[in-house]
């Protein structure tokens, strides 16, 4: 791949991406495949003036070993050292940028018990810092190429014309043209609008229906707001969450969803996958939870914590946008789920609720945004989804059709 084609990649996620301000932190997550991209993302951010750029490198053949030998008690733990580095991030506020490129089944073969357990124990030590983060600071999720992954996606290749292929689609779906800046502006205003429109109808209730099975009714929280494409920080800084996305999307009402859905693609999950699944909802919750692969995992997923049974956004993605249209099953949350509507389970955004810039997370979960641990995206678009709003004035308004927008 043209390093001056890389570049622009690398200068997209740092101006566009977390928007980069002078005298910021920056803090990368990377695995190992990508270490010259991470060296000229790292260049970037300095040239954005950042005060100081540091790298955290994670390898999943490690992980396995550290889940392998050490005890739960251990690898829940948390350490004064790493208590001191959350009150650091909270003071500090640095840009994350999130650059993934793991094996989809990198994680094969771990003790999941293990892992939910050593996480159960953690998280209520670190929740608070990142309570006192949310919607403070810059984020971005991008990609870049891993090997393994590479080879999954695109199986009969050699590894190096694999890694080609995955590069291109990733720059291709990234909107990575002559001038990506612009072409982000212009995506990001079109985002804007279709969001506006949901936002103007009142929606009490979506309903989603497909040949595949799917009858799923989901309630709205009536102060909640459709987002999509940028988000501002409490800082007042604009930035990209995910590069790419095609999403407008929204925190549902916890306890308002009734009705059964079926996935559309695998759900790659702590470096495992599950696939052909279906969740039926009971007054909110998930209580069934069937899968062809991956069942057990499934069900571990939904019990980590109370609120992980429960949903935590309804995102509206159209059959026809970049991603599905390169008719590449990525095995990676990032892509699928941006080539087809989505639900998660887990957490909920608080910025999903008007006017949460003046109000505090308690008072946005209290009007019924849910809290997790996890937050678990899956996908259920497919080219038989319908979608209809049930609005507070009583109309009825098709959302989408066919998979894609009605309107």
């Amino acid at each position: 791949m043209k390093k001056t084609v890389l570049r622009k990649y690398a200068q997209l996620i740092v101006r566009c991406g977390v928007n980069v301000q002078k005298g910021q932190e920056v803090l990368i997550y990377a695995d190992l495949d990508q270490p010259e991209f991470v060296q000229m993302v790292v260049e970037e951010c300095y040239k954005a003036k950042a005060k100081e750029v540091t790298v955290q490198w994670s390898y999943q053949p490690l992980t396995k070993l550290h889940y392998r030998y050490q005890t739960v008690k251990n690898l829940g733990h948390v350490k004064e050292w790493e208590k001191a580095r959350q009150e650091h991030y909270c003071q500090a506020l640095p840009c994350r940028i999130h650059l993934i490129s793991e094996d989809p089944d990198g994680l094969k073969g771990i003790n999941m018990e293990k892992m939910a357990k050593a996480h159960q124990l953690a998280y209520p030590i670190l929740k608070p810092y990142r309570d006192r983060r949310e919607n403070r600071e810059q984020w971005c999720i991008a990609a870049v190429p891993g090997a393994a992954w590479a080879k999954k996606v695109f199986p009969g290749m050699r590894t190096s014309a694999a890694m080609k292929k995955l590069w291109e689609a990733i720059l291709f779906t990234s909107r990575v043209t002559e001038d990506p800046i612009a072409e982000w502006e212009k995506h990001n205003g079109n985002m804007k609008a279709r969001c506006d429109y949901l936002n103007s109808l009142g929606i009490q209730k979506l309903h989603y229906t497909a040949d595949n099975g799917t009858d799923l009714t989901v309630g709205m929280i009536p102060e909640g707001c459709w987002r999509g494409g940028g988000d501002t920080s409490l800082q007042g800084i604009y930035f990209n969450p995910n590069i790419p996305t095609e999403e407008c999307f929204i925190s549902p009402m916890r306890g308002q969803a009734e009705g059964i859905v079926y996935s559309t693609k695998p759900l790659s999950y702590q470096g495992q996958l599950i696939e052909n699944f279906s969740i039926r909802f009971e007054k909110g919750k998930a209580v069934e939870a069937k899968a062809e692969k991956g069942e057990e995992l499934l069900n571990t997923m939904i019990s980590m914590d109370e609120g992980a049974a429960y949903l935590g956004e309804c995102a509206l993605v159209p059959q026809k946008s970049p991603i599905s249209e390169s008719g590449i099953l990525f095995y990676n949350t990032l892509f699928d789920e941006n080539a087809a509507c989505h639900l998660a389970l887990g957490m909920g955004f608080a910025d999903t609720i008007r006017d949460f810039e003046n109000k505090t997370l308690e008072e946005c979960r209290q009007l019924g945004v849910n809290d997790s641990m996890i937050h678990e995206d899956f996908m259920i678009g497919c080219d038989s989804l319908n979608i209809d709003a049930i609005c507070a004035d009583g109309k009825v308004v098709p959302i989408f059709r066919g998979g894609n927008w009605a309107f």
